[in-house]
């Protein structure tokens, strides 16, 4: 048994954005590409089929007049085929409701393999990404929440306590509102700020009974990677001394890449490595090793395949461990 499934819904690239926008199909057809190729991803993981989440599955997370709009604008785009924009950056093609719901539902595909034992770890190259839609808005090029959907899948499957470590290099301010309130989901993003959604400041840290279980780590344009991975440790060893995941999630976006054209931080192959090692040590520790990445931004098609390479390959124990901050190499 390989204990790193990979999921790739084959409907990622009927969800069209239009010319110049930087989230294309491109960039999951390079990646799925650059897996294919790795000899150490293809020897170390297996590839496991992916399903449909049901409109009862993304109501977990969404609204009901959220998914209504966004099968209307599908229903538009398709009707009229041309583009129905959902927000300045955020459109809808003929098949973007299919790909959406597509991209959900292999998260759930994972978190099943995992629960059923069949994978202990999982990456979903998923398409559109999440982490920007909320309840009731998909806004930031997301559509569906992936990674929430997930989590909530998760608990519904028996685990109770769920961890949802979001690194991409804008805040995930979609999943923070679902589980702002929910002290059964730890949220935490490391993200450059200020910078696009504009919100993630340390001071959100939850309402309610989900007071606390929110812990956002802005960080300024330029912010060397010594200090963002001290900052990354720091920010897991604060949550586990107090919250015991039985499920771990990865919003992993790749672009706090140095290459990256939308973010303006210092992160290179090597540090992608470092930070995913060291979830797996969260994961390990806490939850037998039960972890999924979901695929959030990522924008340089030539440095993105390859970075994602490395990530999976961490993620199924193929790849060196990088030194920590002040280490020698």
């Amino acid at each position: 048994m390989s204990q790193t499934w990979l999921f790739a819904p084959p409907t990622h690239a009927n969800h069209v954005t239009g010319t110049h926008h930087p989230e294309t199909a491109a960039r999951t057809t390079r990646i799925i590409r650059a897996l294919e190729q790795d000899v150490h991803v293809q020897t170390a993981c297996r590839w496991g089929t992916p399903r449909p989440a049901t409109t009862d599955e993304l109501a977990r997370v969404h609204t009901p007049d959220h998914l209504a709009r966004v099968a209307e604008a599908g229903r538009a785009a398709q009707a009229r085929q041309q583009l129905v924009a959902l927000d300045p950056d955020t459109v809808m093609s003929a098949g973007s409701y299919e790909a959406a719901g597509d991209a959900a539902g292999a998260v759930l595909a994972a978190v099943e393999a995992i629960h059923q034992g069949k994978a202990r770890r999982a990456f979903v190259v998923a398409r559109p990404p999440g982490h920007h839609a909320t309840p009731n808005r998909a806004m930031g090029f997301c559509l569906f929440n992936n990674v929430a959907v997930g989590a909530r899948h998760a608990q519904h499957l028996g685990f109770q306590r769920v961890l949802i470590v979001d690194w991409d290099v804008h805040h995930g301010n979609g999943t923070q509102d679902i589980f702002y309130a929910d002290p059964s989901v730890f949220f935490f993003s490391i993200h450059q700020f200020p910078h696009y959604p504009g919100t993630g400041s340390q001071w959100e840290r939850g309402v309610g009974p989900g007071e606390g279980f929110t812990l956002n780590v802005p960080l300024r344009a330029g912010t060397p990677a010594a200090a963002y991975l001290e900052a990354f440790e720091a920010g897991l060893e604060t949550i586990t001394s107090h919250f015991h995941p039985d499920f771990v999630f990865i919003s992993a976006g790749f672009d706090a890449h140095a290459a990256d054209p939308l973010g303006n931080l210092n992160l290179t192959d090597r540090d992608f490595v470092r930070m995913t090692h060291l979830v797996n040590k969260v994961a390990d520790r806490f939850s037998a090793g039960r972890l999924v990445s979901v695929l959030e931004g990522g924008y340089n098609l030539d440095t993105l395949p390859q970075t994602v390479c490395h990530h999976v390959a961490a993620l199924a124990g193929v790849a060196e461990e990088a030194p920590a901050a002040g280490e020698e190499p």
